[in-house]
């Protein structure tokens, strides 16, 4: 009697270990499964990516939103009034940089066919557009003093030295950009690209908010000598951070920049990417989409405190709630692409979350509500991190082995050149439109607003229009993230091909 029921105490116990001990994995996998479903980059990494070496890669992005801040914002405000220089000359050399906007194309296709007995492609032309990202900053405080008229010389040199300054540092930032775009897609595996590209963006993000919040606090008390500190301190972060981005990343490859490799010429790699079906909607979709979330930019603040009287400080905090919306846009469009969503799906998803974005801005006016105002403003950055994302990842699946540079300079080529056309015509229209409704022309409407309505609307039609454009291109795959996560169990791809990014038959 009581051997049996020492053995059924035994088999009760064995039972218990056994629940135990089959719960432990159980759990485990429950954790495995909430890490990524709450982090979206927790599984970036790869086997030939770690995370570190991805991470370290990221930094040029990092270099990259530093000058942003430099050239876009923190500059114009010191120019027109620490150092005294007119708006419209301010205005044209902020857009100097859109001036090398299109030549990124060029660049991607050049970094593609480069001819070197060192064997690298990409590492020559970001480490080009580093050094004339210095070139252009070391100069640049310098040039801004001159053209203040606080220092003596010839009256053209400061015109000329500041648009040089901005002219080499714009140009810098689209070839570093350019190139280590390419470099990331030639490092990624496929499978995982979709996550890398967000996770790359993200730190563009950061990178521009916490330049934008350490040269602030930098600048806080002005001097000119306090200026070039800053300015060219940012020239040797440009530098280091660079460096370490680069070192050892790119593999030699002598067999593709052989001198003797048959060498493409830039009409038929156009050609050749041109031929892809959906490449040429593709690029009007980016079009679309960067001039519908970009007219708004410089808007926002101006209509929070002309239209809801919001103080400067509110106004102020309107760039950090587009910062963190854009911020959930990357990762949310990072998980999505890792469950195997459609590229441009995705891209049209993001266009579709503007099209509830603005008419939020639009009725907070007639409502009164700062509140709702900040919740579109908060809209619109999901919706811009989103699209971006979608059409990046989707320009990449265009860029097959060798020849990611073209697409990505593409892609880059066209979404900048939108935005910076969008954010002037959206300024113009904003003036031209008030101005009629402040003379009565327009008849009795809220003239305060009327100007930022218009082109609210604008932009709400070209969120149609692009929404129009991509819609050919969103082709439901099938693969599942079931399917992924066998796949990456096995150490395999997946066998329906890259995750996230439609194809492009050609």
């Amino acid at each position: 009697m009581t051997k049996a029921r020492l053995s059924s105490g035994a088999d009760a116990t064995g039972g218990i270990g056994r629940a135990t001990a089959g719960d432990r994995p159980r759990a485990h996998n429950i954790w495995q499964k909430l890490g990524p479903h709450l982090l979206p980059f927790a599984d970036v990494a790869t086997a030939e990516l770690p995370l570190k070496r991805l991470l370290r890669l990221a930094l040029f992005q990092v270099s990259v939103g530093m000058a942003m801040v430099l050239l876009n914002a923190t500059l114009n405000r010191v120019m027109i009034v620490e150092l005294g220089v007119a708006a419209s000359i301010v205005a044209t050399m902020v857009a100097l940089p859109l001036l090398f906007a299109p030549l990124r194309v060029l660049i991607g296709h050049r970094s593609d066919t480069h001819r070197s007995v060192l064997g690298w492609r990409r590492v020559p032309y970001l480490w080009l557009g580093t050094i004339l990202q210095f070139g252009g900053l070391a100069i640049m405080p310098f040039a801004l003093i001159v053209l203040s008229g606080d220092s003596q010389g010839p009256t053209w040199l400061g015109p000329t030295g500041a648009a040089l300054a901005f002219l080499l540092t714009g140009a810098g930032l689209h070839m570093t950009q350019t190139a280590g775009l390419a470099l990331a897609t030639d490092l990624a595996d496929e499978s995982a690209r979709p996550r890398i590209v967000a996770l790359l963006y993200v730190m563009l993000l950061i990178g521009m908010v916490v330049s934008a919040l350490l040269i602030g606090w930098l600048l806080a008390d002005f001097s000119q000598k306090r200026l070039i500190q800053v300015i060219q301190g940012a020239a040797v972060v440009t530098m280091l951070l660079n460096f370490v981005a680069a070192w050892k990343q790119e593999a030699r490859q002598p067999h593709l920049t052989s001198p003797s490799r048959p060498r493409l010429s830039f009409k038929e790699g156009w050609q050749t990417f041109a031929r892809h079906e959906g490449a040429t909607r593709l690029l009007v979709t980016v079009a679309l989409g960067a001039a519908a979330f970009s007219m708004q930019d410089i808007l926002l603040e101006p209509y929070g405190a002309e239209v809801l009287g919001l103080s400067v400080g509110a106004t102020t905090q309107l760039t950090a709630i587009m910062a963190l919306g854009t911020l959930l846009g990357f990762g949310l469009a990072a998980r999505a692409l890792g469950e195997g969503r459609n590229a441009c799906l995705l891209a049209a998803q993001g266009a579709a979350v503007g099209l509830v974005a603005f008419p939020l801005i639009i009725l907070s006016d007639p409502l009164g509500s700062p509140f709702m105002f900040r919740m579109g403003t908060f809209a619109v950055g999901i919706g811009q991190g989103m699209f971006a994302v979608g059409t990046l990842t989707a320009a990449m699946a265009l860029g097959k082995s060798s020849r990611s540079g073209m697409a990505l300079g593409a892609w880059g080529a066209v979404q900048a050149t939108a935005a910076g056309l969008a954010l002037a015509a959206g300024g113009t229209l904003r003036d031209l439109v008030g101005g009629l409704a402040a003379d009565g022309a327009l008849g009795p409407i809220n003239a305060a607003s009327a100007g930022y309505m218009f082109v609210y609307h604008i932009e709400i039609l070209l969120i149609f229009v692009a929404l129009a454009a991509v819609g050919p291109l969103v082709k439901f795959r099938r693969s599942t993230a079931s399917d992924v996560a066998k796949a990456h169990q096995r150490h395999e791809k997946p066998v329906r091909g890259p995750v996230g990014i439609p194809d492009f038959p050609t």
